[in-house]
């Protein structure tokens, strides 16, 4: 028994040896960049937040705001700044029915949202495809998601209670201290703390699934030609083959189309979607070390959707897709995100490019899957400067020094790319852009940073996507 004891301590010792994994170090999703902070504190009331910001201020402190922590660029901390947790900040404050609104607080999930609409027919025009995020988080970022006919998050988004630098609580919509409202949509918490939110709703539905296997090549014209135009399909996502058989050659579609033969009572019983996930995580694992790993993944997967064709589905139950099959906590690499946004025009030259860079950079490609997003001219840091597919690419990757040079070596020839396509890059994941290629894809940077100065003189409200980009 001892030495089964102290065999367990060393493989602990051995896991905590690696800053990745310390527990004294805070960091996010991504585990790169792990600092000491000055501490951890739950945000839990509002005069409680008014007091730490005022308070703040006069000491010379700094202050992250985190939800979730998923974003992977450092967005959610700092290094001794005191990290703001609103994940206890989280409750529904009202839902009307009629006027298709529901008020709640900044670290509510959207899984609380689906919970407190559903029994009204009602449902969230955009969000991600997981319902696990904050609002707060989610709108600090101008999510998106499935849904292809109402753009990103900041259209969903009414108005907003912003505690500012000054420690002051005001209200933020576009006729209310209007200036702020595309500068905190999609402004990685550096303008304050959002306390609560009023969203616009849409209706609950019911919808049949279906799955379109094809050629790449086919896609852009299918989704342009099929997709685009039939009002009836709310909800689309596809993805590309990685597996080495079909190395960017293949790809399927999935289509969510209204059926009105339907009712929604017989379907909207919100449901848990973590079915099979120790097998999935089983085969995901394998996927990311091995060429048969990733045939297999790439075969099962078209197989699975395939026989998902003609599902019926709620609204709401579309928007809870599971991921914990992915998830992946062991030391020394991790996977991470990034995503490229392609006008639908330069989409087939620009996917064929990124097959070569991904190939010729020995990057270790997981799963690519395909949005679309609507044309969004509101938010200060817009990532859809015209209407974009959405390429959002999941690679594993090392965490040492060498290991993310080789990856910020390969992003930064695909983003090259993208300003050759006149596309974009989504900024919630790690910074592995130069300077030069994030203001050559952001050219409204100078503006967004004049007013953060403008707002918070003292950088009161301090992460590391600001120090990198905007300090």
């Amino acid at each position: 028994m001892l030495l089964l004891l102290a065999s367990l301590a060393f493989v602990q010792y051995v896991r905590t040896s690696s800053s990745d994994q310390n527990p004294y170090l805070v960091t996010d999703y991504s585990r790169l960049h792990p600092v000491k902070v000055e501490r951890v504190l739950q945000g839990e009331a509002e005069a409680q937040l008014i007091g730490l910001v005022r308070d703040a201020k006069t000491k010379g402190l700094k202050l992250s705001i985190a939800g979730q922590r998923h974003s992977q660029g450092g967005h959610t901390y700092y290094k001794d700044a005191i990290v703001v947790d609103m994940t206890s900040y989280n409750q529904v404050l009202s839902v009307d029915p009629q006027a298709k609104r529901i008020v709640v607080q900044a670290g509510a999930t959207w899984e609380d949202v689906q919970k407190a609409v559903n029994p009204y027919g009602l449902s969230v025009k955009t969000m991600q495809s997981l319902n696990v995020f904050t609002i707060g988080g989610s709108i600090s970022i101008n999510a998106h998601g499935r849904d292809i006919r109402n753009g990103s998050l900041i259209k969903s988004v009414e108005s907003f209670r912003l505690l500012t630098a000054e420690g002051d609580i005001i209200q933020v919509s576009r006729s209310e201290n209007a200036e702020l409202f595309p500068l905190v949509l999609g402004g990685y918490g550096l303008f304050g703390i959002i306390l609560d939110v009023t969203l616009v709703l849409t209706e609950d539905e019911v919808y049949r699934e279906s799955t379109v296997l094809m050629n790449l090549d086919e896609y852009s014209h299918y989704f342009q030609n099929e997709v685009l135009p039939n009002p009836d399909i709310r909800l689309h996502i596809a993805r590309i083959s990685v597996a080495e058989d079909s190395y960017f050659k293949e790809a399927f579609s999935k289509n969510y189309t209204v059926d009105r033969s339907l009712k929604l009572s017989d379907h909207n019983k919100l449901k848990s979607n973590d079915n099979w996930v120790a097998p999935g995580k089983l085969l995901f694992n394998i996927n990311r070390s091995t060429d048969w790993g990733k045939n297999a993944q790439w075969n099962l997967q078209k197989q699975f959707f395939v026989e998902q064709s003609e599902k019926i589905v709620s609204r709401n139950n579309a928007m809870r897709a599971a991921s914990e099959f992915m998830e992946y906590s062991q030391p020394g690499a991790n996977d991470l995100l990034q995503e490229y946004f392609i006008p639908l025009p330069q989409f087939d030259a620009f996917v064929q490019r990124l097959g070569a860079i991904v190939k010729e950079e020995d990057m270790n490609l997981l799963n690519i899957t395909i949005r679309y997003v609507n044309k969004d001219e509101e938010a200060a840091l817009s990532y859809a400067k015209q209407d974009m597919l959405a390429l959002v690419c999941l690679f594993h990757a090392p965490l040492s020094k060498a290991g993310q040079q080789r990856m910020k070596q390969g992003v930064e020839r695909i983003i090259d790319e993208v300003i050759v396509s006149e596309g974009s890059y989504y900024l919630p994941y790690i910074a592995y852009p130069s300077l030069e290629q994030f203001r050559n894809v952001y050219p409204g940077y100078e503006h967004f940073f004049a007013k953060k100065k403008e707002y918070d003189p003292d950088e009161l409200f301090m992460n590391y996507f600001y120090e990198q980009y905007g300090g």
